[in-house]
C-alpha cells in the first residue's frame, strides 16, 4: 500500500516570490499587502469640468475625456448637452507597460461625424507625485484647458487628480485598467474585483400540530388530509393524518431554508387527498417570515392558530370565501442555533450557527495573497486563435472575494490580497481559477472552470507564510488535465494559543445540531437548497459571481455516483486498515520466530507487563509519544493539495469517466446503460457477499447460547462453567502468562491445522440456511 510520488507534472512546487513578507519564516514588514508583490500604477482621476464652451452648430456640448498615455487610450462616459459634466471615472495604466514619458488629456465634444476638440493638458511623468496608503487620497485640481496650439482657451476647466500608486490604492478596484483595454465599456463591470458576502441563512421548522373545522367538498367520505408547505422553491408536505374527521391531528416538522432579506412568504395549505392525483385544497394561509419568532436554543416557542382561507370559483374568477371558520395549529420559528449547512461537510469553511448572538470570539486571522498564474491552456477562441481572460475566486466563510479579469493573458499577474477572520482552526479555504466568458457585455456565455485548490487551516503553522505554485487539475471525460499553476500566498495568524487549542475540544457544529438532530436525508435536502439560494443570490450581484462558477465552488455535484470516486474510497479505507495489517503481519512473524532475538525480547516485555500490569497503559501511551516525536522529523512542511494518484483520476478508464459525466438521468444510449447496468450489478454481487459474510459471523457468535445446536451450546455451557471455576481458583496474572506464552509458542509445537476454538466456532450454525 506504499503511495508512489505524484508526478512532477502535477506536483506542488515550493515558490519564492518578491512579497514584502519576505522569507518563508515570514517575516513581516509594516506593509498591509505584504504577501503579493507590489505593482506600480499611474493612477488618473477624471471628477469634473465646468463652463465647457459649446462647440458645434446647435449650441450645445455633449462632453466626454479621453486619457491618452502611449499607445493606451481610455475613455469616459459622454453627456449630452452638459456644459458641466460630472464624471468621478479613475484609469490605471500600469508601469510596466509605459513607454511614454508624457500624459494627455483631451476633452472633445462628441459628434456624429467627427469629434471635436474642447481642450486638452499634459503632464510630464517624471513630475507626477507618488502616493502610499494609509496616506490620505491626492486631491484633485482645476486645471485650465489648453487649445492645440498650447494657449489657454476663453472658458472651460477640468478638475483631475494624477499620481503614482500601487495596488493597495483605494482607487484601484473600480478604476478603468491599461491592461483591458480591449474590453468595451459594456464588459468592463464584469472584470473588476469585487467582494462579495453570502445570504444570511435560517432553518424555517414548521411543526404542524393540527386543525380544526374542515369543510371537505364530499361529506359523505372520512377526508385524507396532509399538510403542505411551501416557500419559494421548497415544497414540504407532512404525513396524511391518520385521524380521518374534519379535526386532523399531525405534529409533523416540515423544515426550509430561507435568506435573509425575507423575500417570499411561507404558504401553509391543507389537502384531502381524493385520488392518485387528484386532491382538493381545504384551506390555504400566508404567513410572511419578517413575523416569525427566532429561536437562539432548543426550548420550544409559543403556538399560534392561523385562519385557513378558502378560494372559491365564482364566473370563471378566483376569489376568497368570506364565511369560512377553518383554522391550524402550527409552531413556526427561525432555528438560530444550526448552521446552515450550504457546501459539503468535509470542505466546510464556516461552522458557527446562524445567530450572531452565539458566536464565539475569533481566534485568529487568515491572509491570502493571489499572486499569478503561469501555463494556462487556452480557453476559448477569438480571432482565429486560444485565449484565456482569467480571474480568481476564493471562498472562506460567508465572505467571498472575486479578483479583477486579467484580459488574453496565459500569464496572469492579479497581485491582490484578501483577509478573513478564522473561528475555527478546522475549516478549509477554496480558491477557484475560471475563464471570463462575459468580457464584452453578452449574457449568453459561462466561465469556464480552470481549476481549484483546498487549503486546510489546520494543516499550516501559524505565523508562518506559505508561497507555493499549486497545479490547476480539471476532470473531463477524456482524463484528467491540468490546465496551469496557480501560485498564492497563504498565512494564518493565530491572535490566541489557547483559544484555538481550546477549540479542538468544543463539537464540531453547534449544538442544535446534536440536541436536536436532523436526520441524514434531511441534511442533504436542505444543503442542496441552501447552495440553490446561495447560488441564486450571487448571480443577482453586480457584476454577477455566476452560478456555474458557485456551484463549482460548493461541490454541488460531490453526491452524484462515481466508480472512479468509489474505487478511490475504498483504497483510502484499505490505506487505513493496512496500519493494523502489518501490526497483525508482524506478531505473525514474531509467534513464528522469524527473527529470534525479537521474539525473546518481545517475550520478555510480555512477561514484565503481566507480572506489573499497571505499567500497561504507561508503556501504550510513551511508545505512542516516541513514535510521534520520531515522526516530527518528517512531518510535512507543504499544504495539502490536489492528488491524481489519491482519486484514481490518472488511471481512470474512459468509460467510468463517461459515466461520471452523465446527466441525472441518464441521456446515453440503452446498450451502454445496459452494459453499465450489469458491471454495477457484478460490484454489487461482491458487496452482497462480504455483507452476507459478515452476517454469517455475528450470526455464529449468537448461536453459542441460542441452542440452535444443542451439542454446540451443551459443550460452551460446559466449558464456561469449568473456566469459572478454574479462573476463580488461579491468579488472573498466572492465566495470562500461560494464554501468551501459548501463542508465542516455538514453530515446532505448532502443527498446521486449524485450532479446536476455530474449528468449533465455524461449525456453529447461521441462519444463512433459512435465507431464499
Amino acid at each position: 500500500m506504499q503511495k508512489l510520488p505524484q508526478s512532477v507534472d502535477f506536483a506542488l512546487k515550493e515558490t519564492s516570490p518578491n512579497i514584502g513578507a519576505g522569507s518563508v519564516t515570514g517575516n513581516k514588514l509594516s506593509c498591509t499587502y505584504d504577501l503579493v508583490e507590489q505593482m506600480q500604477y499611474l493612477y488618473v482621476r477624471v471628477v469634473k469640468a465646468r463652463d465647457l464652451p459649446l462647440k458645434d452648430v446647435t449650441g450645445s456640448c455633449d462632453p466626454y475625456v479621453e486619457v491618452k498615455l502611449g499607445n493606451y487610450k481610455g475613455v469616459t462616459k459622454h453627456f449630452e448637452k452638459k456644459s458641466n459634466p460630472e464624471w468621478n471615472q479613475v484609469f490605471a495604466f500600469s508601469k510596466d507597460r509605459i513607454q511614454a514619458s508624457v500624459l494627455e488629456v483631451f476633452v472633445k465634444d462628441k459628434d456624429v461625424v467627427l469629434d471635436d476638440l474642447i481642450g486638452w493638458m499634459m503632464f510630464d511623468l517624471n513630475e507626477v507625485p507618488k502616493r502610499v496608503p494609509p496616506d490620505s487620497p491626492l486631491a484633485p485640481q482645476w486645471y485650465r484647458l489648453e487649445d492645440r496650439k498650447g494657449g489657454k482657451i476663453k472658458s472651460g476647466e477640468l478638475m483631475l487628480a494624477v499620481w503614482m500608486g500601487t495596488q493597495a490604492d483605494e482607487a484601484f478596484p473600480d478604476a478603468w485598467h491599461s491592461d483591458a483595454a480591449s474590453v468595451g465599456p459594456d464588459g468592463v463591470n464584469n472584470i473588476r474585483s469585487k467582494v462579495y458576502l453570502s445570504p444570511k441563512l435560517w432553518y424555517v421548522r414548521v411543526n404542524v400540530i393540527e386543525a380544526q373545522d374542515l369543510v371537505p367538498s364530499d361529506k359523505s367520505r372520512f377526508p385524507e388530509v396532509f399538510v403542505k408547505g411551501t416557500l419559494g422553491n421548497q415544497a414540504l408536505r407532512t404525513r396524511t393524518s391518520q385521524i380521518k374527521t374534519i379535526n386532523p391531528m399531525w405534529d409533523d416538522d416540515l423544515i426550509f431554508v430561507a435568506a435573509e432579506p425575507f423575500e417570499e412568504p411561507l404558504i401553509l395549505t391543507v389537502e384531502d387527498r381524493l385520488g392518485p392525483n387528484k386532491d382538493e385544497v381545504l384551506g390555504k394561509c400566508v404567513i410572511p417570515l419578517q413575523l416569525v419568532q427566532r429561536r437562539l436554543d432548543h426550548k420550544p416557542v409559543n403556538t399560534r392558530w392561523f385562519n385557513l382561507e378558502k378560494h372559491v370559483v365564482l364566473d370563471g374568477e378566483l376569489k376568497k370565501e368570506t364565511k369560512f371558520s377553518s383554522r391550524i395549529h402550527v409552531r413556526i420559528c427561525l432555528d438560530g442555533g444550526y448552521h446552515v449547512l450550504d457546501e459539503s461537510t468535509h470542505y466546510s469553511s464556516d461552522l458557527r450557527p446562524t445567530a450572531k448572538q452565539l458566536w464565539r470570539p475569533s481566534i485568529g486571522i487568515l491572509e491570502l495573497g493571489v499572486l499569478s498564474a503561469v501555463g494556462l491552456m487556452p480557453m476559448k477562441t477569438k480571432d482565429g486563435r486560444g485565449t484565456t481572460d482569467a480571474y480568481c475566486v476564493a471562498k472562506y466563510g460567508q465572505k467571498w472575494v472575486r479578483t479583477r479579469t486579467i484580459v488574453d493573458s496565459f500569464t496572469p499577474r492579479w497581485n491582490e490580497q484578501y483577509t478573513w477572520e478564522v473561528f475555527d482552526p478546522c475549516t478549509v479555504i477554496t480558491v477557484g481559477v475560471f475563464d471570463n466568458g462575459h468580457l464584452h457585455g453578452g449574457g449568453g456565455g459561462k466561465d469556464s472552470r480552470i481549476g481549484k485548490v483546498r487549503i486546510r487551516l489546520s494543516t499550516l503553522e501559524t505565523d508562518r507564510v506559505y508561497t507555493h505554485s499549486y497545479p490547476l487539475l480539471v476532470l473531463h471525460p477524456s482524463g484528467v488535465k491540468k490546465t496551469g499553476e496557480v501560485q498564492l500566498a497563504v498565512r494564518f495568524t493565530c491572535s490566541s494559543l489557547v483559544n484555538m487549542l481550546h477549540m479542538y475540544s468544543h463539537p464540531l457544529l453547534p449544538k442544535m445540531h446534536y440536541i436536536q438532530p436532523l436526520s441524514v436525508m434531511q441534511l442533504d435536502s436542505l444543503r442542496h437548497q441552501a447552495m440553490q439560494i446561495v447560488s441564486m443570490r450571487l448571480s443577482r450581484a453586480e457584476p454577477p459571481l455566476r452560478k456555474e462558477v458557485v456551484e463549482y465552488m460548493l461541490d454541488v455535484d460531490l453526491h452524484k455516483w462515481s466508480m472512479r470516486r468509489s474505487k478511490a474510497n475504498f483504497f483510502r479505507i484499505m490505506g487505513v486498515l493496512s496500519g493494523l495489517i502489518a501490526v497483525g503481519k508482524w506478531f505473525d512473524q514474531i509467534c513464528y520466530w522469524k527473527n529470534p532475538l525479537t521474539t525473546i525480547l518481545i517475550h520478555l516485555l510480555f512477561i514484565i507487563l503481566v507480572l506489573y500490569p499497571e505499567l500497561i497503559l504507561p508503556t501504550v501511551f510513551l511508545y505512542l509519544f516516541v513514535i510521534g516525536l520520531w515522526n516530527f522529523r518528517w512531518r510535512p512542511r507543504h499544504p495539502p493539495h490536489m492528488d491524481t494518484r489519491l482519486s484514481h483520476a490518472d488511471a481512470a478508464h474512459p468509460d467510468e469517466l463517461d459515466e461520471e459525466f452523465d446527466t441525472f438521468p441518464t441521456s446515453r444510449p440503452s446498450d451502454i446503460v445496459r452494459m453499465r447496468y450489469d458491471r454495477l450489478r457484478s460490484i454489487a454481487g461482491r458487496v452482497q457477499t462480504v455483507v452476507g459474510d459478515l452476517a454469517t459471523q455475528g450470526e455464529r457468535f449468537q448461536s453459542l447460547l441460542s441452542w440452535r445446536d444443542p451439542r454446540a451450546t451443551t459443550l460452551f455451557v460446559t466449558f464456561c462453567l469449568i473456566a469459572a471455576i478454574v479462573l476463580y481458583v488461579t491468579p488472573f496474572q498466572v492465566v495470562g502468562l500461560l494464554i501468551g506464552i501459548y501463542v508465542l509458542r516455538h514453530p515446532r509445537f505448532r502443527h498446521k491445522l486449524p485450532s479446536v476454538p476455530l474449528n468449533f466456532f465455524r461449525r456453529l450454525p447461521t441462519r444463512s440456511d433459512s435465507m431464499l
